[in-house]
Parts: C-alpha cells; sequence; structure tokens
C-alpha cells in the first residue's frame, strides 16, 4: 500500500510538470472574464437603483458562488471554479486552481489597502472631534458588548473550521466584535460624494468618527491577528504586537521621511505625474512592506495599509498614485475579491431553523445597539432625530472594510462557514440600507438642498 502510494505520488508530480502553461492559463482567463463582466453587469445595475457600484459587485460575488449559480448550474459552476486537469487528482487541481485565485485577491488587497491608508485623511480626526469620538465609542464598544453577550449562546450552533477544526469561542468573539464594529469608510466617503453632502457639517461629524473608528479598528485587527496566530500565548502575543509596534515606528520615523523627500522631488521634477522610475520604487516599498508584515507574523495587507497611512499627508503623492493605481485596482482586483468571498459563502449550508434565528438576532442587536447607540450620541451633540438616524445608518455599514475581517477570521480559523456566510450578508444588508435611507430621513437637514442639487434623487430606490 506504501508503495502504491509513492507511485501514486510521483505520477502527479510528473503530471504537475508536464501540465502546459496553456492548458492552466485557459481556466483562469475564462473565469476572470465572467468575474469582472457580472461585477460590472452587477455595479452598473446596482448604480441605477441609487446604491453604490460596491454593492453590485459583492453581490455578483455572492451570485457567482456555490449559494446560487452553483446550485442552478452546477455542471457550468464546475467547470468555470473547479476546473480538472488530466493526470492529476481532482482535490488537488481544485486547491491549486483555488489557491491562484487566492493568491490574486490577497496581491489585490495589498494595493486596495495602500490606496486606503493613503486616502486617509487625518484632518478629519481633527474637526467636531467631540461628537466624532462620541460616535466612534458607540460605534465600537456596543459591538464588543453584543458579542461577548451573545458569543455563548452562538457558539454551540456553530460548525468546527473546515481547515481548522473546532472554533475557539473567544477567537470568534472578538473577530465577530470586530467585523461588527469596523465602518466601511472608503465605500461611506463614495456614497456621501455620489450624494454631493460630503462638505455638510453632519458629513465632516461622519467622517471624523469613521475615520476614527478605522485607525482604532485596524490596531484591534492587528492585536487580534496577532494574538490568534500566537494561539493566545501571551509571550508570543506580546512579541507579535512589540515587533508590530517597532514595525510602524520605523516605518513612521524611517521610511516616512526618506520617502516624502524622494517624492517630493520626483513629482517636481516630472510636473506631478509618477514616471516610471518613481512608480517602480513606490511599488518597491508597498510590497516590501508587506513583505515585513509577512515576516512578523500579521498579514501583508496590514503592511500595505501602514504605507499608505504614513505617506496619507503627501496630497501630490496621493494623486499621483491614485491616478496610477484606483482604476485598475476597482476594475480588476475587487471583483476577484470579492468572487473569492463569495465563493466562500455557501448559503445552502445554513439552516433556517438552526441559523435564521441567529442572523435575526445579530441583525437586530445591531441595529438596535450600534445604529440606535450612533444615533442616540449624535442627538446628544445637538443633532436633531433626523440627522441623528442618518449618523446611525452610515456608521452601520460594513461594507468592503467589514469583508476583510471576516475573510481573516476565516483564514485564521476563527470564522467557521456557517457565520462567514451570515456576516457577508449582513455586510451586504448593511450597506445596501444607507442610501434608501439617507434619502428618506434628509427632509428637515442640512442634507436636503445638496441632495438635490446632486442629482442623487433623480435615481429610483
Amino acid at each position: 500500500m506504501h508503495l502504491l502510494a509513492q507511485v501514486d505520488f510521483f505520477a502527479t508530480v510528473l503530471a504537475l510538470r508536464k501540465l502546459d502553461v496553456e492548458a492552466l492559463l485557459l481556466p483562469v482567463l475564462i473565469r476572470l472574464v465572467v468575474i469582472l463582466a457580472a461585477a460590472r453587469l452587477c455595479g452598473i445595475a446596482m448604480r441605477r437603483l441609487g446604491q453604490p457600484t460596491v454593492v453590485g459587485e459583492i453581490v455578483a460575488g455572492i451570485v457567482l458562488g456555490p449559494s446560487l449559480f452553483g446550485w442552478l448550474f452546477p455542471g457550468t459552476f464546475q467547470f468555470l471554479f473547479q476546473p480538472h486537469f488530466e493526470g492529476i487528482p481532482s482535490e488537488l487541481s481544485q486547491a491549486a486552481f483555488v489557491s491562484i485565485f487566492k493568491v490574486i485577491a490577497q496581491i489585490g488587497l495589498i494595493f486596495l489597502l495602500f490606496l486606503i491608508g493613503l486616502e486617509f485623511d487625518l484632518a478629519h480626526l481633527r474637526v467636531k472631534l467631540g461628537p466624532a469620538v462620541a460616535i466612534c465609542g458607540v460605534s465600537l464598544v456596543v459591538p464588543f458588548l453584543l458579542s461577548f453577550a451573545l458569543a455563548p449562546f452562538l457558539h454551540p450552533l456553530l460548525e468546527p473550521h473546515p481547515e481548522k477544526g473546532p472554533v475557539p469561542m473567544f477567537g470568534m468573539t472578538v473577530f465577530l466584535a470586530t467585523a461588527l464594529g469596523i465602518t466601511a469608510l472608503p465605500v461611506l466617503g463614495r456614497i456621501l460624494m455620489e450624494m454631493g453632502i460630503q462638505r455638510t457639517r453632519l458629513a465632516t461629524v461622519i467622517i471624523a468618527a469613521a475615520a476614527i473608528g478605522d485607525l482604532v479598528g485596524w490596531i484591534l485587527l492587528a492585536t487580534v491577528s496577532s494574538m490568534v496566530k500566537a494561539k493566545f500565548d501571551l509571550t508570543q502575543s506580546l512579541e507579535l504586537m512589540g515587533a508590530t509596534a517597532v514595525y510602524c515606528a520605523v516605518m513612521y520615523v524611517v521610511v516616512r521621511p526618506l520617502a516624502v523627500r524622494y517624492f517630493r522631488a520626483a513629482l517636481a521634477k516630472s510636473n506631478g505625474q509618477l514616471t516610471l522610475n518613481s512608480f517602480t520604487i513606490l511599488l518597491v516599498l508597498l510590497l516590501a512592506s508587506a513583505i515585513a508584515t509577512n515576516i512578523i507574523g500579521i498579514f501583508s495587507i496590514f503592511g500595505a495599509f501602514v504605507l499608505g497611512m504614513v505617506l496619507s499627508t503627501e496630497d501630490a503623492l496621493r494623486e499621483a498614485a491614485l491616478a496610477k493605481l484606483r482604476d485598475f485596482v476597482t476594475a480588476f482586483f475587487l471583483p476577484v475579491f470579492f468572487t473569492y468571498t463569495g465563493l466562500r459563502t455557501d448559503l445552502g449550508t445554513l439552516s433556517l431553523a438552526t441559523h435564521g434565528p441567529v442572523f435575526a438576532i445579530l441583525f437586530v442587536a445591531m441595529i438596535v445597539g450600534r445604529f440606535g447607540g450612533c444615533a442616540l450620541a449624535a442627538r446628544l451633540f445637538g443633532f436633531n432625530w433626523r440627522e441623528a438616524g442618518i449618523v446611525g445608518v452610515t456608521m452601520n455599514t460594513l461594507g468592503l472594510m467589514g469583508l476583510i475581517v471576516i475573510n481573516i477570521g476565516y483564514d485564521l480559523g476563527v470564522i467557521p462557514r456557517s457565520l462567514f456566510g451570515l456576516l457577508v450578508c449582513m455586510a451586504v444588508v448593511t450597506t445596501a440600507m444607507a442610501a434608501p435611507i439617507i434619502v428618506r430621513l434628509r427632509h428637515g437637514t442640512e442634507i436636503e438642498e445638496p441632495l438635490k442639487q446632486s442629482g442623487f434623487l433623480d435615481r429610483e430606490f
């Protein structure tokens, strides 16, 4: 038996070596065409319904997954997302194919998190600080309290992780709290800009609160990830957190001054444009920063975010980098990430009797807790009830950032498949509900007039 296993192993290795690059490339290209087309079509459809494009792209990822497309067209789904290569076992073929797209998705997240960090406006942290801190505090504290209160009831209903085994209750709780506590600042900013209300007092406070929350959220995420990777060993956790702190200090004290000096000079010589040489240096810095956090033991995307953050004060660099990267990252990498998330989301595995109440409890708890809590905090700082409701619904938006958090939790083995699916649904619902509620609460608020002028109300809901 041992000899037969060795023969099968060497036969598989030989088949892998003989596998033609074009044979491997063809299903990858076909899949990319389907993903990009579906994401764009769903994005256009959602825009016509008054929703941000990102909602359509998230929905496209779920539609292409096993929950709908795989259920309706299993043969086509297998051809697109579970290809088989001659001479290679099916499980190995599928694992290799999934790994290819996982790497593409992770590279996309590295670029995306760099852009998010680069667009992080620190000026938001200095305006309307009182209400922003209060609203942000509620948006973070309430999900943590709810998660720790609900965890003892939720944990027994969850199955083991398909790869990591039994889900640790503490790890699941803190990741659930972080996922529910973070606000989709990039999505939120784009919603407010599309509505033409980004310069109002209300929007300034919302963006400031979300910016503070994101900053705290990423610190929490890095800390929690370090703890999970260290298997909650105090010594290892402290070592990882210490190494991360040193890395951040080096990035700010050493890398930032050198990078700022170089890019200011390079942009001055090229009329504010990144030349081939300066763009290459930026990419090297980005990938090196991702490598550093990977070596430390936290996710590579943290390095990308930190580099963006330390360079976010450089307006000329931000505009030049966005001109080079934003459209390609948005059009290519983001749909791949959303589809990768959608393929992990199998709503068919959810039991209405078992998981339906879980989703209902989480959803109601978020609405009552985070939505209501943020709205109440805004009301206490002088906003009327309609404006307070707008604050509540915007701060309740999970969107892209929530998806990033739960994907990290899934990779670490603290978010099982059923909870992953529920949280993806939560991210879609909380993001999709923002724009319609803002429109309906606009009357008698400062955003009513700029919203009319923006033309956003011409779109049907």
